[in-house]
């Protein structure tokens, strides 16, 4: 079996003139036949050829200025392949070593070869994705079994919290689509750049998460403090929505950054009946401009077709499309450790391969299918910031003619129940326990950032660069502490 990076060389040339993964957007002229040459070789997973031939072309004095800006961004789209691909075999057999002290190499070829052990050939040897053991045990029922054996069954309680949750906002809910069940919560946020990250005395610019105002579920927003006390908030009109510091690094100490803000957050939920949905107006804004294709990751290609009109089986009521693309990727799409989202061109392509994805990649799929079938829907995301559950997530919103948007969340799924409204909540509610900082993906920040992003997709941990360029996920840290007033 032939192992590469991507499927394509075509992969870093979407990223790169499609002006998603790149700040600067401008019209590019046709590219170097060198310039493609160390892309095919970052495609191939041929990194350090790919390294060594950018120095040589660098060293030439030939490229302008334009040029060296997307040489440096394919080699740097290479080693954040090479972080998330830090494991070798040996790495990965002694993590489970624990649950197969004797493990049968067929066994473990398998794995692979199903893309349950994610792998790639890098430099001519073979590895592992960080996560692929933990994602493993998700993905295949077998070695699942054989972890409980070992460490136990483990009760989600994320999901237990959520049944309970979720029964309440039903009950609580008078008028469909009203926001009920209030959580006033105060959210101290906190980046540390790595010491030494950045020269001393540099500047380091900082752009952190801030919630936007403007939406029925999230109000009384109010910035308390900030370290630096000087914060510039970023205009309601940015649907990627931050708050903008700056500080001095300082030798061999890590560079914080911190803002403490406090907000309000309510659940939402819509009964909806598919008699009662009303055919879209077709002409309008809204239709138009949220059911579009967006290069690269949604994008309506033949696949995507095929496996939209084989879920819909002719279907044409909005609330029974959007129930059937929901329920056939709740069904075959299991959630795993995602791969950053900056070194995967078709994130949509490749849930439908692999079957497994994390909350935005299913969202993406959800959204491509959705839109390819003439159904309005927009991304959203932010934190979901249930009790000992804090982390960054992401869904969407779907639009009904007559109703509005009504929020969606693939990745929590139908849920245990009996009950076919606690069941299916999640097709048209959301819980109480969501921060809003996106209402779209891939939009600039204020101020625009001058270097690549590190997730050129989604806002949600934050970015940090400084006049030498940008800095990396590996180079910070982030933490979010939620207090519950």
């Amino acid at each position: 079996m032939k192992y590469k990076i991507f499927q394509s060389p075509k992969i870093i040339k979407n990223l790169l003139f499609v002006g998603v993964f790149f700040v600067a957007c401008t019209p590019a002229p046709k590219t170097p036949v060198n310039l493609t040459s160390v892309e095919q070789l970052v495609a191939s997973g041929e990194l350090k050829k790919a390294e060594m031939m950018a120095d040589s072309l660098k060293a030439t004095g030939t490229l302008g200025a334009a040029d060296l800006y997307k040489m440096d961004s394919i080699v740097d789209i290479g080693r954040r392949i090479r972080l998330d691909f830090r494991l070798t075999e040996t790495d990965v057999k002694s993590q489970l070593s624990k649950y197969f002290p004797a493990l049968d190499t067929a066994l473990f070829r398998n794995w692979e070869n199903s893309l349950k052990l994610e792998m790639h050939l890098i430099d001519g040897e073979k590895r592992y994705f960080k996560n692929a053991v933990a994602n493993l045990f998700r993905l295949d029922d077998e070695a699942r079994k054989f972890k409980e054996k070992v460490d136990g069954i483990q009760v989600d309680s994320l999901d237990l919290f959520c049944l309970q949750h979720t029964a309440k906002v039903i009950s609580a809910t008078k008028t469909s689509g009203e926001p009920v069940l209030p959580v006033h919560m105060i959210l101290t946020y906190t980046v540390k750049a790595k010491p030494n990250a950045v020269p001393d005395g540099q500047i380091i610019r900082c752009w952190m998460p801030f919630p936007r105002e403007g939406h029925a579920r999230q109000k009384n927003i109010n910035l308390l403090k900030s370290d630096p006390e000087k914060a510039m908030g970023a205009p309601e009109s940015d649907l990627q929505h931050a708050v903008y510091l700056e500080k001095k690094a300082v030798k061999d100490q890590p560079t914080v950054f911190q803002i403490e803000f406090e907000v309000e957050t309510a659940a939402q939920y819509f009964d909806l009946e598919p008699a009662k949905i009303k055919p879209y107006n077709t002409e309008s804004a809204v239709y138009k401009e949220n059911t579009v294709e967006r290069l690269p990751q949604i994008v309506f290609t033949p696949k995507i077709k095929q496996l939209a009109n084989r879920i819909l089986g002719g279907e044409t009521n909005p609330l029974l499309k959007v129930q059937k693309i929901y329920n056939w990727i709740n069904d075959s799409v299991r959630w795993a450790s995602a791969l950053e989202y900056s070194t995967m061109s078709d994130i949509p392509g490749y849930v439908m391969k692999t079957h497994y994805g994390d909350c935005g990649m299913q969202t993406l799929l959800f959204m491509t299918l959705a839109r390819s079938q003439g159904i309005p829907v927009k991304w959203q995301s932010g934190w979901m910031l249930h009790p000992h559950e804090v982390n960054l997530h992401d869904w969407c919103e779907v639009y009904y003619e007559g109703i509005g948007w009504v929020p969606l969340d693939q990745s929590f799924g139908l849920q245990d129940s009996s009950d076919s409204k606690i069941r299916n909540f999640y097709r048209s509610g959301i819980d109480a326990y969501r921060l809003i900082v996106n209402d779209d993906y891939s939009r600039e920040l204020t101020p625009e950032k001058k270097f690549p992003r590190s997730e050129p997709y989604d806002f949600q941990r934050g970015e940090l660069e400084w006049e030498g360029g940008n800095l990396y996920f590996n180079q910070w840290n982030w933490d979010m502490e939620v207090k519950y007033l």
